[in-house]
This record gives structure tokens, C-alpha cells and sequence, in this order.
């Protein structure tokens, strides 16, 4: 078949899968050829918009790359292939249309937030001149933005339980697209491109830590084997409610958060799964709870649906006024895991490290930096924008205005207690150890609190307060309630004791393991 065949421009960019994917499918059903395109946008690769952190790192890049590799060897083994250049969609897309000269169609999911709506406009107006057809879908969430019980989207709650109850009662969620097995090749001419590496970057592969609870490669063969492993050959998706707290190993949540964000695995997809999973095998609260958390990976996508570029603005939803510092030295210490809080500090290290944090750590972290050190939000949102190998732009920046207090919390003054989280899901001091090496002489849940032991103590763990650890750049009254109490006295006001196993029956919170979660469990 010729050049002059119809053919259909399908751009993916946070869609990188070929299950459950409407842009493939429709192209297939109206084009005698497709191309496939994804599009390394230099954009992409400058500094953050306030504090001009990278934005994209290594942990991110390397986990796009995989996953671009991987939809390119599905493509293949259908019988197309993925089309990669480096340079804004607009501008490859232009040169295309000259190129193969017979294109009736550029197909691609929508976007919400700023950035991701400019390219598409730029693609609309490029497409405007020689009378090419726009066609969009909306693919990213698990409800369709069009099945919502909210009559607008202006209509959306402002409190996610609301949402919730909505559309669990009044929603259906549409059940994934049934994909053909063959796909027809690329117009003939077309070079396929190169899939870049983390040097076309000016960027450095990461090294891999064995510590990392996140040892996963990109792309949807592996989000798909995860599913695979996570819920029918282990069985641990019956527990996880109970285990989604967890702070070390890679089983103690899902950790679909990453491919999630790239699309490499649909919500609906594992929607089903977890239907599947409860017909033939047990339903429960940890099978809801999977649930649950898509549901928030939602709610933030509709809510940067609702408010647009609201999310990014320093007063946030609530146009509140508060009196953010900019302090660098502080946040400096906060982000090299160095404030002489060793739960705090562990949490960034591992970030810094793999490019991964649990929720607790993130809710945590987050909260240090602005409730505690009373920080501009946006470092942090910026910094997470940097290092995560799961940053979604909703999401991360949904969470950052939670946190802050500035966003969709219906609590006001929500604070966390470092000394108590720390605790409460590492009382022993396990995680501090894996990675605060310079405390691992300071036995048990004291490795939270070292400022605290006695110079002796201190010295029989080796370590110098000042000089080989920190002190803390900053210390919380509410603190002191959980320093040096013999077991008794934390028994005595109900709180558990340093040491006792964590029991997750404690805490009925609530929160989100595809991203950033919120816990009721404060102070």
C-alpha cells in the first residue's frame, strides 16, 4: 500500500501502552495506516517554573525510556513499530504531515494542566491550515470525565469524600477496549527514530540500590507482570490494606503508581482485575481499598480539571495568604536528607537514591517542610517533580496543596508529628537504619530521637551529634510527648508502646498508594 494510503497521526505522551488504549483503537478503525508517535519534548528537560530544579532526573528519564522501549517492541510484534523524535509534538507533527502528505487525522488523549494543553492547541493550529482533524479521548482516569454525576465539572466537590460517594453510587466505569491482535506497518520512508539515552540528556544513568522499594523497570509488559504477580500469584492485593504502610521492601503496596503515571497500565484494567480477582478469589477490604486509591488518582485529575492553573499558584485553591519563607539553607537540609530528624531524613535520602518514597514518608516529609519549617510548598512540589519515578502532575501537585493546607483538606491546621509517625510505623528503628547508616549503632525506636540519649549512649553508638549526624535544624513541642517515655507511660495514655508490632487496625485512615496518601493519624 502506498504513502498516499489514509493515514492517522496517533501522538501518545502519558498514554505509553497498547491494552485499554482508545487513541490506537479508533486510528486502527479509520485509517488504512497509523503512526504511532512519541515526541521527547526538549520542554520537558528545562528547569522547574519557580525554582529550576531539573524537571525531569534520572529515575524519571530512565523509567521513560524503558517504557517507550517497551511499547516500541509490543508495536513491533503486532507488526508496527513506535515513531520517536526528539522535539516539541508541534514541530515533528508539521514535518510529518509534509512528509507523508495523505494524513487524514491526528488522534491523542487530553491533557489538563497548562503545559500539556499548550501542546495540544500548538497541534491544533498546526493541523488548522491544511484542514487535518483533531480527534481527542479522555483515557487517564478510571470514571470517564463524561460519566460524572456532577452535571459540570465546576459541579465537583471540594472534599474527595463527596466525590467519592458520588460516583461510586451513581457511576459506572467503562470497561476496557477490546484491542486487535495486528497492526499494519509504517507508511513506507519513515525512519523509525532513535530512542534516545540519558546522555542525549546531559544526564547520568542512577545507579541501582539494592535498598530500593521500588527495583522496577518502565513499561506495560512490566506493569502488567506486577498486576500479574501483585494480585493472582502472591495473593498479597487481600492484604494490603493492612501491609500499605510499609516503608521497606517492594511488596508492602502496589507500586503501580509509576506506570500509572505513564499510562503504561489502564485504571480500568486493574478495575477489572480486581473484579476478577474478587469473583474467583476473596473480596474484601484491602480489594476495595485498591479501589479507593484510584479513586484519589481521579479526584486530582478532576480537580486540575476544575481549577486549572490554580494548582500551581502559591495561595493555591483556597486563595489563602500565608507567609511562605524561602529559605535555602533550610531547604537544602530537607532535601539531602540532613535536618537531624532521621525520619525525615531517611525518607529524602531514599528519594534522592531511587527516585521513590512510601506515602507515609511522602505525607511525612511534606509535612516537615512546610507545617514545621514553614517553606514555600512549591520547593518541595518542585523537588518531588524532580526525583519521582511516579510524578504525576496532578497528583504531585494536588498532594503538595493538601499537605500545605491550601488545597482540598477539609482540616484546618493538619500537622504531623514527626516522633510519632516515626514510631508508630517504624518502632524499631529499621528503615532509619537502612538509610541513615550513621545511626545504625543507636538500637531500637531511640535511632528516632539521638539528640535525645544521654552522652554516653551517643557514644556507644558511635556518633557525634554536629559532626557525623546533625542536629535537628528545628524541633516541634508536640515532640517531647513521645521522647524517652518508659513503655508503661506510652501504654498508660493508650498510645503503644517502643517496640510493640504494628497493628494496622490502629489506624483507620485513609489514603493514596498510587501517589501521596492523608492520614487522620496526626498527632
Amino acid at each position: 500500500m502506498s504513502v498516499q494510503a489514509r493515514t492517522i497521526i496517533c501522538l501518545l505522551r502519558n498514554d505509553l501502552r497498547f491494552h485499554d488504549n482508545e487513541v490506537l483503537l479508533w486510528a486502527l478503525k479509520n485509517a488504512e495506516r497509523i503512526v504511532p508517535l512519541y515526541c521527547f519534548d526538549p520542554r520537558h528537560y528545562v528547569g522547574t517554573h519557580n525554582y529550576n530544579f531539573p524537571k525531569t532526573g534520572p529515575h524519571r528519564l530512565k523509567f521513560l525510556l524503558e517504557s517507550v522501549k517497551d511499547l516500541r517492541e509490543t508495536l513491533k510484534k503486532k507488526g508496527s513499530n513506535l515513531l520517536v523524535r526528539k522535539g516539541k509534538p508541534e514541530d515533528v507533527i508539521q514535518e510529518l504531515l509534509k512528509q507523508l502528505g495523505s494524513v487524514s487525522a491526528v488522534a491523542f488523549h487530553n491533557e489538563v494542566t497548562k503545559e500539556e494543553l499548550d501542546v495540544e492547541a500548538a497541534v491544533k493550529q498546526v493541523c488548522l491550515g491544511p484542514g487535518i482533524k483533531i480527534q481527542t479521548f479522555w483515557g487517564s482516569t478510571l470514571y470517564h470525565r463524561d460519566d460524572l454525576p456532577f452535571r459540570h465539572i465546576s459541579r465537583l466537590p471540594d472534599v474527595y469524600t463527596q466525590f467519592r460517594k458520588g460516583v461510586e453510587s451513581q457511576g459506572t466505569v467503562r470497561p476496557t477496549l477490546q484491542m486487535p491482535q495486528k497492526v499494519p506497518p509504517l507508511p513506507s520512508g519513515l525512519e523509525e527514530g532513535t530512542i534516545p539515552t540519558a546522555s542525549d540528556f546531559g544526564q547520568e544513568g542512577p545507579l541501582a540500590d539494592p535498598r530500593s522499594a521500588f527495583p522496577c523497570s518502565g513499561g506495560e509488559t512490566q506493569a502488567r507482570s506486577r498486576l500479574q504477580h501483585y494480585f493472582w500469584d502472591t495473593n498479597l492485593v487481600a492484604s494490603y490494606k493492612d501491609t500499605r504502610n510499609g516503608l521497606i521492601g517492594l511488596d508492602y503496596s502496589t507500586k503501580f503508581a509509576p506506570w500509572l503515571a505513564l499510562g503504561c497500565i489502564s485504571p480500568r484494567y486493574i478495575y477489572e482485575q480486581i473484579q476478577k480477582y474478587e469473583k474467583e478469589r476473596t473480596a474484601n477490604q484491602s480489594t476495595y481499598w485498591v479501589i479507593f486509591e484510584l479513586l484519589w488518582r481521579d479526584y486530582f485529575r478532576f480537580v486540575a480539571l476544575k481549577y486549572g492553573r490554580k494548582i500551581f499558584f502559591l495561595n493555591g485553591l483556597q486563595d489563602k495568604e500565608v507567609p511562605w519563607k524561602k529559605d535555602i539553607q533550610l531547604f537544602d537540609a530537607w532535601k539531602e536528607g540532613r535536618t537531624g530528624v532521621p525520619f525525615v531524613d531517611a525518607n529524602m535520602r531514599e528519594l534522592a537514591m531511587t527516585g521513590f518514597m512510601s506515602n507515609r514518608g511522602r505525607q511525612n516529609v511534606a509535612s516537615f517542610l512546610t507545617k514545621d519549617l514553614g517553606l514555600d510548598w512549591r520547593m518541595g512540589a518542585e523537588w518531588f517533580e524532580y526525583l519521582l519515578v511516579d510524578y504525576d502532575v496532578c497528583s504531585n501537585y494536588g498532594n503538595w496543596l493538601y499537605s500545605a493546607g491550601i488545597g482540598n483538606d477539609p482540616r484546618e491546621n493538619r500537622k504531623f508529628n514527626m516522633i510519632k509517625q516515626g514510631l508508630d510505623y517504624d518502632c524499631n528503628g529499621e528503615y532509619i537504619r537502612l538509610w541513615v547508616p550513621e545511626l545504625q549503632g543507636v538500637s531500637g525506636g531511640d535511632a528516632h530521637t539521638p539528640w535525645a540519649l544521654s552522652s554516653a549512649s551517643l557514644a556507644k553508638a558511635n556518633v557525634s551529634l554536629g559532626e557525623t549526624y546533625p542536629l535537628p535544624i528545628i524541633t516541634a513541642p508536640e515532640w517531647g510527648r513521645h521522647i524517652n517515655q518508659k513503655p508503661n507511660d506510652r501504654g498508660s495514655t493508650g498510645r503503644r508502646t517502643r517496640g510493640q508490632p504494628y497493628t494496622p487496625k490502629q489506624h483507620k485512615n485513609r489514603g493514596v498508594d498510587f501517589y501521596f496518601s492523608h492520614k487522620k493519624d496526626l498527632h
